[in-house]
């Protein structure tokens, strides 16, 4: 992707590459070709979709996505080797617009202790690498890793090297500021390319050094939804983009995101991965358009833009008032979801949709946006595969033990078994163990409600680790309880698959 227009800032996502790898955050395929295809209607420009060469399943996910997406580019990370950007190459080669993403090493405490490599042959592999990519697409991202303790003459001869190798992208991890501007005048050929920064947020400083490189001439910023990725996260792509088009009179540039589907899309990624967005967080958490001071509050009613720089609608938030009832048809529920940024891939789909909504309806009196929203994600039932919960009974009182009845499907058969523990939760956990015998043990266990009220729908996420795999299982319901058997069920479901990603030469 060669820089046409220096007023656009790319928006390059890797929250189902780099985000996966946040502890525990694992997504299965259908996972991620559903945050994919969200990603579309965000209209991010670039999807990372994953590393092909770390698994078959990892393989498989990025080739899903490849073949679903069509107005965004599809990207695999590749090392540069030649097993892993042909993996990449291949991986891709459906999508309408591919690229392959290849990265190596270039400080020196890397390349001696961790590559064993002289600086030499690293230029080398890179270029080599690089050439081997164009073989499988013409568009081509290099990254310097560990960047910033790279020396900045050999990062200028590796760039040069590789912007003639063919790279069209060259990426910057972890670099911002007067480094990214002293490099796109020392390297000759630097026009060629797009110069993209790739930050963590170890010091919580990755969308400072994210806009500080869009002021220095950066044009591509790889970030996640949420925020979300190794070690302290990546950088958070709502907040890039809302700082980006808050401030024209600033920043020289602006996203194509639709940013209508920013809340959205920050729902989706927390419901799959179960890791909640906290209240107080920048344009996508709940508190982000609250106001409880007296004096803001005032100054808010008088005019919005007091305390407010954007407004909640611009990035996906609603009024969240009463949209749907028992008595809506499968058009209206269509329709609204539609609205909120939903698309059904098919009617199978909104069928089973508009069924668990029905379910709903019968039990909750009043259905929200975010009710719809989790239905949308799969909340409240999970995966089409694996366990379901056919029924749960519990019973408990003051002194007593709490003693928990639960009947889950696998595969068409029915199990059931009874247990007690220290808590209603404790002792429907316990059940399931006997049920599925799986012997994994609970890492996670996270509640959030979905919406207000005291018939609120509430999130359960789940956590479980067995053999070095782990797995991230949620559900939903107005039962507290229920959602939480839901979650580990769901969990149960994709251990398996997880323990292919950790253990890949298990795979068939």
């Amino acid at each position: 992707m060669t820089m046409k227009n220096p007023d656009q800032l790319i928006i390059f996502d890797t929250t189902l590459r780099d985000g996966e790898q946040s502890a525990g955050a694992a997504m299965s395929a259908a996972d991620k070709l559903k945050i994919a295809l969200q990603l579309e209607r965000l209209r991010a420009d670039v999807i990372e979709a994953g590393f092909p060469a770390a698994s078959d399943g990892d393989f498989g996910a990025v080739r899903n996505i490849a073949a679903h997406v069509r107005e965004s580019v599809v990207c695999g990370l590749a090392r540069a080797n030649d097993n892993d950007i042909r993996r990449a190459g291949e991986a891709v080669q459906k999508a309408a617009r591919p690229r392959v993403h290849t990265f190596i090493a270039t400080s020196p405490i890397h390349m001696e202790k961790k590559l064993g490599m002289k600086p030499d042959e690293v230029l080398k592999r890179a270029v080599r690498a690089v050439r081997l990519a164009r073989e499988f697409c013409d568009d081509v991202e290099f990254s310097p890793e560990d960047a910033g303790r790279s020396e900045e003459d050999f990062l200028c001869e590796i760039l040069e090297a590789t912007i003639d190798a063919g790279a069209t992208t060259v990426n910057m991890p972890e670099q911002f500021g007067g480094l990214i501007r002293r490099l796109r005048e020392r390297v000759a050929n630097a026009e060629r390319a797009v110069f993209s920064v790739h930050c963590h947020n170890d010091l919580g400083c990755a969308v400072a050094n994210s806009l500080a490189a869009i002021m220095n001439g950066a044009r591509q910023v790889e970030c996640t939804i949420n925020g979300i990725g190794e070690r302290a996260g990546n950088t958070s792509l709502e907040e890039v983009v809302m700082a980006v088009r808050t401030r024209p009179d600033f920043f020289p540039c602006d996203s194509r995101i639709d940013s209508r589907q920013l809340v959205p899309s920050s729902k989706l990624v927390a419901s799959v991965t179960g890791f909640p967005v906290q209240p107080n967080k920048a344009v996508v958490g709940v508190n982000a358009f609250a106001h409880e001071s007296g004096i803001h509050q005032d100054g808010v009613l008088k005019h919005k833009e007091t305390y407010e720089i954007m407004r909640a609608e611009d990035v996906g938030w609603s009024s969240n008032t009463l949209r749907l009832g028992k008595l809506s048809g499968r058009n209206a529920f269509r329709t609204r979801l539609a609205e909120l940024g939903v698309e059904f891939q098919d009617e199978e789909a909104l069928n089973a949709a508009f069924a668990k909504f029905k379910a709903l309806a019968d039990k909750k009196r009043d259905i929200y946006d975010d009710d719809l929203l989790a239905i949308a994600s799969g909340g409240e039932n999970g995966d089409s595969e694996g366990w379901h919960l056919e029924s749960f009974s519990s019973s408990t009182e003051m002194g007593g033990r709490p003693r928990a009845k639960v009947a889950a499907r696998l595969n068409g058969k029915v199990r059931e078994a009874e247990a007690d523990g220290d808590g209603q939760v404790d002792a429907a956990f316990r059940a399931v163990e006997k049920i599925a015998d799986s012997g994994a043990t609970l890492s996670l266990f996270s509640i959030r409600n979905i919406t207000g009220g005291s018939d609120a729908q509430g999130e359960v996420a789940v956590r479980l680790e067995k053999d070095g795999a782990q797995a991230t299982g949620h559900g939903a319901d107005t039962d507290i309880v229920v959602a939480s058997v839901r979650a580990y069920l769901n969990a149960l479901s994709r251990l398996d698959s997880a323990a292919a990603r950790a253990h890949p030469q298990r795979q068939v």
